[in-house]
């Protein structure tokens, strides 16, 4: 699981939301909640922004870290 959805997924729990509750409240998709939590790379930045503002968070651009068996 990402770091992003890993993070919106406890964040939500904490907050006593279901996924349903959760996505009504920030105005997403239910589909999109669940992709999120689960991790798909694929999903949308300005949505993933919408759902971490719930949190007075957001995405930002930022360098990735590599290890040396990954260059």
């Amino acid at each position: 699981m990402n770091i992003i959805g890993k993070y919106v997924k406890e964040e939500r729990r904490k907050a006593g939301l279901t996924q349903k509750e959760f996505a009504l409240r920030a105005g997403l998709g239910l589909r999109f909640v669940r992709d999120l939590e689960q991790g798909k790379e694929t999903v949308r930045l300005d949505k993933v922004n919408q759902a971490l503002a719930m949190f007075s968070m957001q995405a930002v651009p930022g360098k990735i870290e590599r290890n040396e068996e990954d260059v």
